[in-house]
């Protein structure tokens, strides 16, 4: 398969005629199919994916990870350019998503609920495992042997102006099954990087990681590009994921540069940066 970021932080070195932002969007092409794994925070993945060459009216079927808007953002603009392809989501509360720091910084980070339910004919809300395409598997058991990221810490769900910690019961995570393996693809990992793959191997015990693809919330505050784990648990991290899978890690977005170069002391170069137009076959 062919793995194409369509929306990163920061732009591939060769690509400067695409445009980044804070978000993540995936194009996952298969043999037979093409899956559209989150949609970034605009419209812009749309414009980058014209660039290099694809119209999303031919994506097959498209993912939300889960329900914030630097994924799902760019639903609308899909749903309106894309006549056929079903988009599958979490099953979940539609309640407020905030993110709340330092007392008095607070902002919404939610999906749109209007445009959630504007196009409930064409979503797919799923509460078990399912077959989206031939191989591609959308998970929402995710296990908790792991610590979460302690990112989470600052992301709260709103009921009756009651703010409680996100459960994060809006996560889901893919994986690809192959011939040769599977590639693991977690969005932002806020179920935690290690519990997706250990949810994967679970899935399929037969089958090797060959590549796990996408964020691992390391990030504290992104304005700040601080790291919300200690160099000794982010080593540790990566560590572990070395234990489990057997090809190369491809990250970017929500894990953060700094929490990146500590990974990066112990992974060497079975770790690489993800940016927008990195384009990869796995």
């Amino acid at each position: 398969m062919r793995v194409t970021a369509l929306i990163e932080n920061d732009c591939h070195e060769d690509c400067d005629d695409l445009e980044p932002e804070f978000g993540l969007s995936m194009l996952v092409e298969l043999d037979t199919s093409r899956v559209l794994f989150d949609m970034g925070t605009t419209s812009a993945y749309a414009g980058n994916a014209a660039k290099l060459g694809v119209d999303i009216a031919d994506i097959d079927a498209a993912v939300v990870s889960h329900h914030h808007f630097d994924h799902g953002g760019g639903l609308e603009h899909f749903l309106e350019n894309n006549q056929r392809a079903r988009v599958f989501l979490r099953e979940a509360p539609r309640t407020g998503r905030w993110f709340r720091a330092f007392a008095v910084l607070k902002r919404p980070i939610g999906l749109d609920l209007d445009v959630l339910e504007r196009f409930e004919d064409r979503l797919e809300f799923i509460s078990e495992k399912r077959e989206i395409a031939p191989g591609a598997f959308l998970l929402t058991d995710i296990g908790s042997g792991h610590a979460r990221p302690r990112g989470n810490r600052r992301l709260f769900v709103e009921h009756e102006g009651a703010f409680t910690p996100d459960p994060f019961d809006h996560e889901l995570m893919m994986v690809v099954h192959e011939e040769d393996g599977m590639v693991v693809f977690t969005g932002c990992s806020h179920s935690g990087v290690l519990n997706m793959i250990d949810t994967a191997r679970r899935h399929f015990p037969e089958a090797s990681v060959k590549a796990v693809v996408g964020g691992f919330h390391l990030i504290g505050l992104p304005f700040y590009n601080s790291m919300a784990a200690s160099r000794t648990e982010v080593r540790a991290i990566g560590r572990e994921i070395l234990d489990r899978v057997d090809g190369k890690i491809y990250t970017g977005h929500c894990t953060g540069q700094k929490a990146y170069r500590v990974l990066e002391g112990v992974m060497g170069n079975r770790l690489a940066p993800f940016t927008t137009g990195s384009s990869v076959e796995v």
